[in-house]
C-alpha cells in the first residue's frame, strides 16, 4: 500500500539501517540544528541538561524518535507544547498531540539529567576529577545528548556550558558569550555554524586555562588545558600552528574557524582508552601523550588535524566510509614522519618502506579484518581501515602520479566540504579528475579478498595467511589497531 503525505506513519524504531551499528539513527526526518544547554552540577557531579533539536519530517509522522542511552528524562516538548515521551531500546520516542507534518520545521526540547559516571554499555562521557570531556566516537552521542546519532546527519550546533566559579566550561566552535549570573556560576555559549557529526562533539568542564596564540593566515588557535599542567604540556601545543602551515600546503585551507587542542584532565586508561580524537575544532587528547618528544607525538598530532578535513569538514555517509576518514589521516600522518627523518617502531625510515610492509600484511589483514570499505562492528577500528586505507590511497597515487593524486583530494574536498561522502564519491572524482576510470582498479583495492598488485612495484610480494602478525612485520598486538599501529586507538606510534 502506498502512503499519503497526509497519513501519519510511525518513526523508525529500529534505527538507520547502516550495516555496521543498524540500529542507530533514524528516518523519518533530518535534523537542522542542535542547540544544547548543560549545567555541571559539582556537589552531585552531575549534568542538568535541556536539548533543543529543530528538525524537519520528510513525511508525516505519528511520532519522533532520537537516540538516547542513559538520559534521566524529565519533560519534552513539541513547538513549545507538552508532549508524551518513552525511553526504549536506546530511542526517546516523542508523541504530540498533533503528528509531526512533512515539510514543516520543528522543534524538540527534552529536558534530562544524566551521569558521566554511570556504568552503561558504551558512553560518550569521559568523567575526570573535576568534571568530563566528551568522546562519542562512534556510537556513543547520544548517551550525552538526544540526537539522531548518525555521521549522515550533520547539522549546526550551539551550545552553552554552566558552571561553578573556578570552573571552566568550553565546547567545540567558538565562544560567542559569557553571562556571570552572580551566584557562583558563569554560562559559556558556543557556536558551530559549520556542520557537524554527532560523534565529533565536544563539550567539557574542568579547571581549565586557555592559552590563544594564532595559526596561519590569522587562524585563531585555542588550546583548552589543565591549570596544573599547562607549562608541561606547551612545548607540545606550541607545534599545531606549523602543523596547520603543512597540512594546509597539502589539503587547502583550513575548513573551520579556529582549532585548538583539550588535554582532557586525566590519564585514566578507564576513563577513555584512545590517545587522540578529532572532535571538532578541539581535538581530545590524553595529557602525558603530549608530554613526549615532537619526534614520538608529531605524526599523531598529524593524523588528528588531518581529520579536520576528512571526518570532520567531509564525513562519512555510512560508517563502512571510515577508511576515508582513517586512510587519509594515517596517510598524511606517515607522510609527516618520514618528510622529518623520524623512525617509525620498526625502524622505517621512508613511506614506501612503510607501505611496502603493510602490503605484505595485505591478505591476513583482508582475511581477519575484511577489506578496507567492508567493514562490521567488531573490527571497525582494526588497522585495515587505518594503515589498510593508507596503502590504497598510496596505490592510487603510484597509480596515477603525484600531481593528479593532489587534484584528487582538492577536488573531493572541495566538492564535499561540511557535507559527506561515501566510497563512490572518492571513486567518482578519483575517475573524473584522472581522466580515466579508475572504478575497477579501487573497487579491487576497498572491497577485493586479495590484496591486488601495488601499480609501479612488481617486486613487491603479499605474505601468505595464516603467518603471525609479528612474523611479517606486523604491529604488536596483530590486526586490531588503530591509527596505524595496530597496538592500541590512538596510541601514536604512526
Amino acid at each position: 500500500m502506498l502512503l499519503s503525505a497526509s497519513v501519519p506513519t510511525a518513526g523508525a524504531v529500529d534505527g538507520l539501517g547502516d550495516p555496521v551499528f543498524p540500529s542507530l539513527g533514524n528516518t523519518g526526518y533530518r535534523a537542522l540544528a542542535y542547540d544544547l544547554a548543560f549545567e555541571y552540577r559539582a556537589d552531585s557531579r552531575t549534568v542538568d541538561a535541556t536539548a533543543v533539536i529543530t528538525a524537519r519530517p520528510d513525511r508525516t509522522l505519528a511520532h519522533l524518535d532520537l537516540d538516547a542511552l542513559g538520559l534521566s528524562v524529565r519533560a519534552v516538548r513539541v513547538d513549545g507544547r507538552p508532549a508524551g515521551f518513552a525511553t526504549h531500546d536506546e530511542k526517546l520516542t516523542v508523541t504530540p498531540a498533533g503528528p509531526f507534518r512533512r515539510g514543516v520545521t520543528t522543534e524538540v526540547t527534552v529536558e534530562y539529567t544524566a551521569d558521566p559516571r554511570a556504568a552503561l554499555p558504551h558512553t560518550g562521557w569521559v568523567p575526570t576529577p573535576d568534571g568530563f570531556a566528551v568522546a562519542g566516537q562512534p556510537r556513543s552521542a547520544h548517551t550525552v545528548f538526544p540526537c539522531n546519532d548518525h555521521p549522515g546527519d550533520k547539522a549546526p550546533f550551539t551550545i552553552a556550558v554552566t558552571t561553578p566559579d573556578g570552573l571552566l566550561g568550553v565546547a567545540g566552535g567558538e565562544l560567542a558569550r559569557t553571562e556571570r549570573h552572580g551566584d557562583g556560576r558563569t554560562t559559556r555559549r558556543y557556536v558551530s555554524p559549520e556542520p557537524m557529526a554527532t560523534e565529533v562533539v565536544q563539550v567539557s568542564v574542568g579547571d581549565y586555562t586557555v592559552r590563544e596564540r594564532t595559526g596561519p593566515h590569522g587562524l585563531p588557535l585555542r588550546d583548552v588545558v589543565p591549570t596544573g599542567r599547562a607549562a608541561e604540556l606547551e612545548p607540545a601545543l606550541a607545534l599545531t600552528a606549523d602543523q596547520l602551515t603543512w597540512a594546509e600546503a597539502h589539503l587547502g585551507r583550513f575548513p573551520f574557524r579556529t582549532y585548538g587542542l583539550l588535554p582532557a584532565n586525566t590519564d585514566d586508561p578507564a576513563a577513555f582508552a584512545f590517545t587522540g580524537l578529532e572532535t571538532q575544532t578541539l581535538t581530545l587528547y590524553k595529557p602525558n601523550f603530549l608530554r613526549q618528544s615532537e619526534a614520538a607525538i608529531g605524526s599523531h598530532m598529524m593524523h588528528e588535524l588531518v581529520h579536520s578535513w576528512f571526518g570532520d569538514s567531509v564525513s562519512p555517509a555510512r560508517w563502512s566510509d571510515l577508511w576515508l576518514n582513517e586512510g587519509h589521516a594515517d596517510y598524511y600522518g606517515l607522510l609527516y614522519r618520514y618528510e622529518r627523518g623520524w623512525p617509525d617502531a620498526w625502524g622505517d625510515t621512508t613511506l614506501v618502506d612503510r607501505m611496502r610492509r603493510v602490503y605484505g600484511l595485505g591478505d591476513q589483514w583482508r582475511h581477519d579484518s575484511g577489506p578496507v570499505a567492508a567493514p562490521d562492528a567488531a573490527d571497525l577500528f582494526d588497522s585495515q581501515r587505518y594503515t589498510g586505507g593508507a596503502l590504497v590511497l598510496f596505490a592510487l597515487r603510484e597509480k596515477v602520479g603525484a600531481d593528479t593524486f593532489d587534484r584528487i583530494e582538492r577536488t573531493f574536498l572541495d566538492r564535499f566540504q561540511y557535507g559527506n561522502a561515501t566510497t563512490e564519491d572518492y571513486v567518482r572524482t578519483a575517475s573524473e579528475v584522472s581522466g580515466q576510470d579508475l572504478g575497477g582498479f579501487l573497487h579491487d583495492w576497498l572491497y577485493g579478498l586479495r590484496t591486488p598488485p601495488m601499480p609501479g612495484h612488481p617486486d613487491w610480494t603479499v605474505g601468505p595467511v595464516g603467518g603471525t602478525g609479528a612474523a611479517q612485520g606486523a604491529p604488536p598486538g596483530g590486526a586490531r589497531a588503530v591509527d596505524g599501529t595496530g597496538v592500541a586507538r590512538g596510541s601514536g606510534t604512526l
